[in-house]
Order: structure tokens, then sequence, then C-alpha cells
């Protein structure tokens, strides 16, 4: 092997490897202590698979033990994926803080905002809380902001199945991105000004929040692929 073929391997080498560990990385995260989403595991997958395709590295895990800043260091974003209920400990939430403190990214997809409703920080940064929902039934939502990269990809109205929310003790000052038309489906509670998707900088980082995601055929759909990616990409200032 001549020097010159040994010089370029060693430069393609070290090359790759910087690049691999330049990507981006995202936590998928879905502890449930509460009800548990069964498009769960197929959603973790796709979301798993939208990463790689977009240059980023992802990791799937429902262990709250791995919320210390050491473990959390290796992230630049945190995807909450229709987690449930109480699920961390003190030291865990002091380390999530201070992940956030850091300037990094929060994504929260759907039942993210049925989560730790005794922890005001938490509720701050996702933007508000879940309240109740109809049944599983196509809607209109009405895309309010054509300029992010969650949402202007999408139509001026999005025609969409889905598990809509109702919330309360929703944050002032988010940045809605878009509604949902009440009169286009039964059993909504919010009236006229129905939130549905919002993104804020929070606390030194940036939150990103979607109501959608509750079937599994919603992960199969194109235009909610981007949506999230989308907000990642907000999230982790890629945008």
């Amino acid at each position: 092997m001549s020097n010159l073929f040994r010089k370029v391997v060693f430069f393609f080498t070290t090359f790759c490897a910087t690049q691999v560990s330049a990507q981006e990385r995202i936590l998928i995260f879905s502890k449930t202590t509460g009800f548990r989403h069964e498009s769960i595991e197929h959603g973790a997958a796709v979301l798993k698979q939208l990463a790689l395709s977009n240059n980023m590295q992802a990791d799937h895990s429902e262990d709250s033990r791995l919320f210390t800043d050491s473990t959390l260091a290796k992230y630049d974003a945190l995807v909450f994926l229709s987690t449930t209920g109480d699920i961390f400990n003190e030291s865990e939430k002091a380390a999530f803080v201070r992940f956030i403190q850091s300037g990094k990214g929060f994504v929260g997809i759907h039942a993210a905002s049925d989560t730790e409703y005794n922890w005001p920080w938490y509720g701050q940064l996702v933007g508000g809380y879940f309240a109740s929902h109809p049944a599983v039934q196509k809607a209109n939502i009405n895309i309010i902001d054509h300029h992010h990269e969650a949402t202007k990809h999408l139509p001026k109205i999005w025609f969409h199945r889905d598990e809509w929310y109702d919330f309360k003790s929703m944050k002032k000052g988010l940045h809605v991105l878009m509604e949902l038309d009440e009169t286009s489906y039964k059993g909504g509670k919010m009236g006229k000004f129905h939130p549905i998707a919002w993104y804020q900088e929070f606390d030194g980082g940036r939150s990103f929040y979607t109501g959608l995601g509750h079937t599994l055929d919603a992960f199969d759909t194109e235009k909610f692929q981007q949506h999230i990616i989308g907000g990642i990409q907000y999230v982790m200032k890629k945008k």
C-alpha cells in the first residue's frame, strides 16, 4: 500500500468520523404512567427513520434515569412522544431544566400535554395542558403561519383525521401555527380560538408542540412527518 493511498484512506476515515460525530442527535422519549397510546411504538420507528433521512441521529427510550446532565449533553433536542402522567423525580426534573436553559430544544407530540400537571415549569415549556377530547374524526385545520418550517408545506386548510385535544392553562404569547375549525367536527370545547400547534422561545431554549399524532395513520402521512421534522429543525435552531 503506497503512502499516498494510506493518506487518502486516513483522510476519508477521519472525515467520515467527524461527520458522524457532528450530526445532531435527538432523544425520542415516550414514558407513560397514565394512558398509553397505541401509536407510540410505530411513531418512534417513523421518527427514527425521519431523523436518519434528515442527517440526524435518534435514540428512543422510556427510561427517565437518562435525565442526567452527562447523558442529556449528548442530545440537541428531546422529542416527547405521547408521554403521560408524572414521569420524573426531582433530580431528573432539574437536569431537564438545565438542558433547556443550556439552549437546547423540546418537541412535544400529542399527549406530551397530558404530562406532569403538577410541575408548572413543564406546563410553561409545552404551552398548555390537555383538558378533553371528542372521538377521533376528521377536521379542518387552518394554517395561520405559512412561513414556519413546520407548516410552510401545508395547504391553507388541512383536512386531517386525528384526536382533537382541547387545552387548559394555555400560556400567553405562544406563536400559534395552526388552529382547529370547530365547525368542521363535533365535540370541540374551545370555541373560535382553538390552537393545535405552536412554538416559542422558553427559558434559554426553544419549544414546539403539536396536538396531532394520536393515530398510527398520522405517522404515515407525509404532511404530518414534515410537520414534525420542521418542528425539530426549529428547536434545534437549524431554521
